[in-house]
């Protein structure tokens, strides 16, 4: 009998998802941007937001408690097969890339530990002993998936609780050190040369990655022991990433002068604690930065599995990626996402390329389901404060879009372009095979159109 996920279990998935890399270089990433006073506006903001769609996910696990694939199922019973199929496409893609970003910033950061100037082993994390160790490790959490995702999520917990050491220890070292003429030196950022409002859009496209993962315990719910606990995992990761982030940010410019900070090296958080600990202040980062990334990997991995066997169960992907070992683990969903984040490292290093545009592109894809999110609640809630909160998640859904930028939608596109004949061919696995319906070849018809000048605007 399969073992089901606890709300501490799921808590640390969605947490851990959330906090990954991006948190010890966050201090310097805001400073460079904004203001004090851009970053309160910004956090309000985005706190505002981000709970909107956590309390959303969490009113849909109690309204529809049957529909165990989280944003896949929402978008598919909301607007239909091929907006389902786009949604866990989307999804899966973006998973796949983000997980090949985690582990070249594993082997990056260890670098600090092994490389000197006459010695480049690791490098940048693209090295070929990084992707020799990259895929080491790309294995050996394979095979621990595969053990059961209760296994993996046992595992997961514990390094959420050891990433949250030196997160803490900043946290605490930064509030001693704290200093408020340092904070309210130029307080609104006239040094800066731009408006606050406009300080303000330049937090969000930070803020805007920060909180992808969000989705971890919904995307899971089909585990979960009990159904209350998956909004209620949700609700809790978010309010405590939020403070993690409040806290890091907003001490921080307390600690050096903003200016002084957006000059500082990532991750920034490592100079910051040499200073208030000495030479250790960077041991202590560079160790929870590599401990932080693999627990973030380790949710990835588990979350991207998920999704191919959720929409195969519902026929959106081939049948074959519906099979389970005997362990209740994803088997032919977890091979086919980890050959294809073994194909990407093997990419990277032969051509030496950076993949960061592919990154934001794919990252472009997981916005879509979000606002799918708060579209459906507020397609199906009969309560007026259900509504509300509907359209709270869908403003926010669409303020992502529009502050991530128009154009890496539509460069989106490419990415989706393959995946029509992935959702052809998934039609024609299952038994009782349907034909595409008008409106689908309507839709499938304007994806290729767009994904030609979109193709274009990529590779000029």
């Amino acid at each position: 009998m399969e073992k089901k996920l606890g709300l501490s279990a799921l808590t640390a998935l969605v947490l851990s998802s959330m906090l990954g890399a991006g948190v010890f270089s966050l201090p310097q990433n805001m400073a460079e941007v904004a203001s004090p006073a851009a970053l309160l506006i910004g956090w309000a903001i985005t706190g505002v937001g981000i709970l909107f769609l956590a309390i959303a996910m969490l009113v849909l696990t109690r309204i529809r408690p049957d529909l165990d694939g989280g944003i896949f199922t929402y978008a598919r019973e909301g607007f239909g097969e091929l907006i389902g199929f786009c949604s866990a496409w989307g999804y899966w893609l973006c998973a796949v890339i983000a997980n090949v970003s985690y582990l070249v910033i594993v082997f990056s950061a260890l670098s600090f530990f092994t490389d000197t100037p006459e010695l480049r082993l690791f490098g940048d994390g693209n090295t070929w002993q990084s992707i020799v160790g990259a895929s080491v490790l790309l294995w050996v959490v394979h095979f621990l998936v595969l053990r059961g995702v209760q296994t993996a999520a046992g595992i997961n917990l514990v390094a959420t609780l050891a990433k949250l050491v030196p997160l803490g220890l900043f946290i605490v070292l930064a509030a001693i050190a704290f200093n408020s003429n340092t904070f309210t030196l130029d307080f609104h950022g006239i040094d800066l040369g731009v408006p606050v409002w406009e300080q303000v859009k330049n937090t969000m496209l930070i803020t805007l990655w920060v909180f992808i993962g969000v989705e971890g315990a919904v995307v899971v719910s089909a585990r979960a022991r009990n159904k209350k606990d998956v909004g209620r995992a949700t609700l809790l990761a978010v309010v405590s990433a939020l403070g993690v982030y409040l806290l890091v940010t907003l001490l921080s410019m307390g600690v050096v002068p903003r200016p002084e900070l957006a000059e500082m090296r990532n991750p920034s958080m490592a100079g910051l604690m040499v200073r208030m600990m000495g030479s250790w202040g960077e041991v202590v980062i560079a160790a929870g930065l590599i401990v932080s990334v693999c627990g973030a990997y380790l949710s990835w991995t588990i979350m991207a599995a998920e999704v191919p066997l959720l929409a195969a169960t519902h026929k959106a992907f081939p049948r074959i990626f519906a099979r389970q070992n005997a362990n209740n683990a994803p088997s032919a969903s977890l091979w086919l996402t980890n050959l294809s984040v073994q194909a990407s490292l093997v990419l990277i290093w032969l051509t030496g390329s950076d993949y960061n545009t592919l990154l934001t592109i794919a990252s472009e894809m997981i916005l879509v389901p979000y606002f799918l999110v708060g579209a459906f609640l507020l397609k199906i809630a009969s309560r007026p404060l259900h509504k509300v909160i509907g359209v709270g998640a869908c403003i926010y859904g669409l303020w992502l879009l529009y502050a991530s930028g128009p154009m890496h939608l539509l460069l989106s596109v490419v990415l989706y372009a393959p995946g029509l004949l992935v959702f052809i061919y998934a039609r024609r696995t299952h038994v009782d095979n349907v034909m595409l319906k008008r409106r689908e070849l309507a839709l499938i018809g304007l994806l290729l159109v767009a994904a030609v000048p979109a193709t274009w605007m990529l590779v000029g």
